[in-house]
């Protein structure tokens, strides 16, 4: 296999509707997300995606499909879309599409972005012939150079436009530092900065009760409570305009970059709105990046009318939401009294080192072929899978590969079962774990 450079750079489509960025986006993803996604029962967020060229590895958000309704509304969006691009991209793909020519919306975009020093790819899509080649160079005069056709339904013209891109992303220089990086993610309002605030003891991030007013601050070394450890990027973006907090797509985006600079995400939520959807995206969005996770329930002095149990049931609830990846900690805390800020980085700490945990190969086969020779994978089409050996991967999250003859006769379930398994015996709390079936 091919190595993919680690980065986790962010490329961003930005056009009008219809000009087939969704099209251009399914298709990039699409060899990707069948080789990454084989979890079940992960909800797919159409519009974040991990694409890869030549090894080059990077993320994808369409920023399309996010603004239903009529073109004046979408008017009004496109600029915010554009602008929380610029914020967040590391390179930006506007599409436009050849069949209708330059439009008065195509002209605003490219306004906004002449002015950006992040690169620019205007890509013209549906040239699916010679004339429409042609029709193409009218689209110089939207002042952004070179441009690029392609036919997005048939992919034609897109490796000329990629082998470009990745040339401009930068590279993640692996940072020498060992110390644990935590990312602070939620939705807004949910007492992220406040919670910084409690933790650090200083009032650096800016808090108000206005959705949004967080500034940003990239990686910020902290040693509290006897504990060493980075802060990334909390809560992002620096508002140029104030955005509808509303919309998932902001918040995602947002979180998307907080959470692939990271090691472990500390996802809050405000236990008066619950696990609710957009949480629920955030938690998905880390697991699928194989970041350590604890999860912190703020604001629970405010919940109304709380019975003894009321923790389990809650409890249970997020569970829920969660499962199968249910063994992740789950912490009550407030941050206006600092109840249990302490015990919520300490438990960061703890998720952190099971994530780097390496399990050596012997001890692994000593508890782990017992435990198969008991409860064997189950015949398939009356075929019986031995599995003979086991290993961890090098990788920098835990992922272990059992090797047997019949690699694609082991279902789902017996997989989770493994991993159930690796969980109980080498503690994996908090952190998401792969397990691969190999021919031996």
């Amino acid at each position: 296999m091919h190595q993919i450079k680690s980065m986790s750079a962010i490329v961003a489509i930005v056009g009008r509707p219809n000009v087939g960025k969704s099209t251009f986006f399914n298709r990039l993803i699409q060899r990707r997300e069948a080789i990454v996604d084989a979890v079940s029962g992960v909800t797919r967020d159409r519009h974040y995606g991990k694409s890869d060229w030549n090894g080059v590895e990077f993320s994808l958000i369409d920023t399309g499909g996010y603004v239903l309704g009529s073109d004046d509304v979408f008017e009004k969006e496109i600029d915010k879309q554009v602008e929380l691009a610029i914020d967040e991209a590391d390179a930006i793909i506007f599409m436009v599409d050849v069949e209708s020519g330059v439009t008065g919306m195509d002209e605003d975009v490219a306004n906004l972005l002449r002015r950006v020093n992040k690169p620019v790819f205007l890509v013209v899509n549906k040239v699916d012939n010679s004339k429409r080649a042609e029709d193409a160079v009218e689209f110089y005069s939207l002042g952004l150079g070179e441009y690029y056709t392609i036919a997005s339904i048939n992919g034609s013209g897109t490796g000329d436009l990629l082998d470009d891109l990745v040339k401009v992303l930068p590279e993640k220089e692996k940072e020498k530092d060992d110390l644990p990086r935590f990312a602070v993610v939620g939705r807004p309002n949910a007492g992220k900065s406040s919670f910084i605030n409690a933790l650090i003891g200083e009032e650096r991030y800016i808090v108000t009760d206005i959705a949004g007013t967080t500034r940003d601050s990239i990686d910020t070394k902290y040693n509290r409570f006897g504990f060493e450890f980075n802060l990334v990027d909390t809560a992002g973006i620096r508002r140029k305009s104030k955005v509808r907090e509303d919309l998932e797509f902001y918040s995602v985006m947002r979180s998307v970059r907080a959470i692939e600079h990271s090691d472990v995400c500390i996802l809050m939520l405000d236990a008066t709105r619950g696990f609710d959807g957009q949480v629920e995206n955030i938690f998905w969005l880390a697991q699928r990046n194989n970041k350590g996770i604890v999860i912190l329930v703020n604001k629970w002095d405010l919940v109304e009318g709380k019975e003894t149990n009321t923790i389990k049931e809650y409890t249970q609830k997020i569970k829920e939401a969660i499962s199968p990846f249910t063994d992740v900690p789950i912490l009550f805390i407030s941050v206006l009294t600092k109840q249990r800020i302490y015990k919520a980085i300490e438990t960061a700490v703890q998720v952190f080192e099971n994530r780097q945990k390496k399990v050596v190969t012997r001890k692994l086969n000593d508890i782990m072929l017992p435990i198969i020779e008991n409860y064997p994978p189950p015949a398939y089409k009356d075929k019986y899978v031995k599995i003979k050996f086991c290993t961890q991967l090098p990788t920098p999250y835990p992922q272990f590969a059992f090797f047997c003859n019949l690699p694609q006769y082991v279902r789902e379930p017996y997989k989770r079962f493994l991993e159930n398994k690796l969980r109980e015996n080498f503690d994996f709390t908090g952190v998401p774990v792969t397990v691969f079936m190999r021919k031996k």
